[in-house]
């Protein structure tokens, strides 16, 4: 979805690299002069700002200044009934434009995102093939998009954030139509970045350890044979899963091992994806039957697609000159909150003395010091008690595949509290798929086609590590089902970023086990899953300090070879770790922060798992008195507005780690 995100990204008006607008302003004044009069002063801020956008977008292959000025005088709409007849006309069209565009990524995508057995070239270059990349030049050629800009013009954060508190439904619908048409991005590279993306996306989905083959100094192997992980995912799960099982330490050791290998790329090429060779991480030592293998390190194959997705996104930087960085589109555009305030806000969270009292609780429960892979300590949560196979025998015996999920998923829904009829409404606008990759959610981009989820199920069945992703995709699919039939136009489906849906899939994912019949009454629940949150985002906190440091280390030496990106990371993720978390593990230059996948194929998307655990937090606090399914409804169905006003209308209160420190606080006291 992100290359529909990148072609109408709200980003201020922009003038196309190397080409001027034939429009001056003294043209600019005479036409916003001219209107005015014809419709009235009443018009003059909203004709001032769409003939300011139009200018900023016209080429001189649309037309001379002339034309320019004959087009604003025949197109402007100053009738509010006939404004409204076309508002709801672009709604219609654009959801099916859009909406169709996705459901033909969607099947192009199928082999590669599903299992559906081996992938063949040409399943890559119709992965990589991006339908939608001229769709731009095609509105703007046509004139539909100065049409848009000419009626409905942008809307700065800032103003949006003043001035949105007293907009109705219908305005904010013209504000985020407004910000569809700010910048003219050629479509070759569009192209470039979708292929880039899909390069990265395939080497992460392909991306499995067999950890069956794994062995220690002994000759033993810890794992059971066959178990395949795909990194970074399915590792880490596997770490959580270890505390308090036999042989817990050992297994957790080993896999921290593999971690390091995959990011310093001293892992040998040979046991990616293959389970033809026994591979001790410990020493790097490798064989194949009886005979020893030099290991082929993989090199900085991980750190290429990194740089690659870069200068894809790079080369658009002059086409959004007051947001001429990535970094700067990613946050005050698409999450609409300044980088600065996101980086300030997770670096308060890491420096907290509650962090250095947790990892003291969690220290004390293990009975030893932290290791580093303790950052995914996972004593907190309920299932703490229950084994990894009991749980795996309990999922795979209920979900042996996709349909029995797709089948059970009103049921779950009516758990939750929701109506059978609303129940069946939203289940049945969602799929469950098999995937090829650790699992995602696919939103639908209109109200007539289905979400798609995706989780991995193996050939026994669903294990408990793939029902607990399936939960968290299945909280992102209620969200994009309710974001889009409940809002009250097009314009304004959906949330206001990225985090917002997480922080539903999170409130799906902490239930996963009431879903299976498996509720425990510990009457210090509450404030063991204050701590397991708090927890997980200190991780989280840092490993997205990491990426967003390494996106500015990228725009300080755009020259860089892979070779040298690897060797920045490691030092960025050293310098984190330092920083935050040195103290707590008693370990120096530990560059484990920068395991994390996401920062190979999804620029600067981690950001949103930390702000959503914040956001769930504070949902979650919000709606513990409530009904649940009645607030979710309510909330989700609030729409697009800018997190300030989404966050004020769903809990009254704005973003702040204050309300989850305040927990925490009576959490440790509790478990004194």
């Amino acid at each position: 979805m992100l290359s529909v995100a990148l072609l109408f990204a709200g980003c201020g008006p922009a003038n196309d690299a190397g080409e001027q607008s034939p429009v001056d302003q003294r043209t600019i004044e005479s036409v916003v002069e001219e209107l005015t009069e014809q419709h009235g002063a009443q018009h003059e801020d909203r004709i001032r700002r769409g003939v300011t956008q139009a200018a900023t977008l016209w080429r001189e292959k649309d037309g001379s200044a002339g034309d320019f000025e004959t087009f604003c005088l025949q197109r402007f709409i100053g009738s509010q009934e006939e404004l409204d007849e076309v508002f709801d006309r672009l709604a219609h069209n654009f959801e099916h434009l859009f909406g169709y565009m996705n459901r033909i990524s969607l099947e192009m995508n199928r082999q590669l995102h599903e299992d559906r057995g081996p992938i063949h070239y040409i399943d890559q270059l119709f992965g990589a093939y991006s339908p939608g990349a001229h769709i731009q030049d095609d509105l703007y050629d046509s004139k539909i998009a100065f049409v848009v800009a000419l009626n409905f013009p942008h809307y700065t954060l800032e103003e949006k954030n003043e001035m949105g508190g007293t907009w109705n439904d219908r305005e904010w619908g013209y504000a985020r139509l407004g910000d569809y048409f700010t910048a003219r991005v050629p479509a070759a590279l569009q192209q470039n970045y979708s292929q880039a993306s899909n390069d990265a996306s395939m080497y992460i989905s392909e991306y499995n350890i067999f950890a069956g083959e794994l062995r220690n100094e002994e000759g033993e192997k810890p794992f059971p044979e066959g178990m395949k992980l795909l990194a970074h995912w399915n590792i880490r799960d596997e770490i959580k899963s270890n505390y308090g099982q036999p042989g817990g330490l050992e297994k957790k050791e080993m896999l921290y091992q593999v971690m390091l290998r995959i990011i310093n790329q001293d892992i040998p090429e040979q046991v990616i994806n293959s389970d033809e060779y026994e591979w001790n991480p410990h020493t790097n030592e490798l064989w194949r039957g009886q005979e020893e293998v030099t290991p082929e390190p993989e090199g900085s194959r991980r750190y290429a697609h990194l740089l690659n997705i870069f200068n894809a996104l790079h080369n658009m930087d002059p086409y959004y000159p007051h947001l001429d960085t990535y970094i700067k589109r990613n946050f005050d555009s698409r999450m609409e909150i300044p980088q600065e305030e996101v980086e300030a806000l997770f670096r308060e969270y890491a420096d907290s003395p509650l962090l250095r009292e947790t990892a003291q609780l969690i220290s004390e429960r293990l009975g030893r010091e932290l290791r580093p892979y303790d950052l995914w300590y996972d004593g907190f949560k309920a299932r703490s008690g229950i084994s990894e196979e009991e749980l795996d025998e309990i999922t795979r015996r209920r979900y042996p595949d996709a349909d029995a999920l797709n089948q059970d998923l009103p049921r779950i829904l009516r758990e939750l509290g929701h109506s059978p009829d609303m129940a069946e409404f939203i289940a049945g606008k969602i799929e469950v798929d098999a995937a090829r990759g650790s699992g995602h959610a696919w939103r639908a981009s209109m109200r007539s086609k289905p979400s798609h989820l995706r989780t991995r199920i193996g050939e026994d069945g669903m294990d408990y590590k793939g029902y607990n992703i399936a939960i968290h995709e299945f909280g992102h699919n209620v969200e994009q089902t309710i974001s889009t039939h409940f809002v009250d136009n097009y314009f304004i489906n959906g949330i206001p970023n990225t985090a917002f849906t997480e922080a539903l899939a999170f409130m799906y994912q902490k239930r996963d086990l009431d879903f299976l019949g498996m509720q425990q009454d510990d009457p210090m629940q509450e404030h063991l899953e204050v701590l397991d949150v708090f927890w997980d985002n200190y991780e989280m906190m840092g490993v997205s300090l990491v990426d967003m440091n390494v996106w500015k280390w990228l725009y300080d030496n755009p020259e860089a070879t892979p070779e040298e990106l690897r060797e920045a990371v490691l030092e960025i993720s050293k310098d984190i770790w330092n920083e935050y978390y040195a103290d707590v593990f008693q370990s120096r230059d530990n560059p484990l922060l920068a395991i994390y996948s996401h920062m190979i194929q999804s620029p600067l998307y981690l950001s949103n798992y930390p702000y959503g655990r914040l956001i769930k937090f504070q949902l979650e606090d919000f709606v513990s008195e409530k009904d649940f399914a009645e607030e979710e409804l309510r909330i989700f169905s609030i729409g697009q507005l800018t997190p300030r006003h989404w966050m004020n209308e769903a809990v009254g209160e704005q973003i702040s780690n204050l309300p989850m420190f305040e927990a925490v606080e009576q959490a440790l006291e509790a478990m004194q």
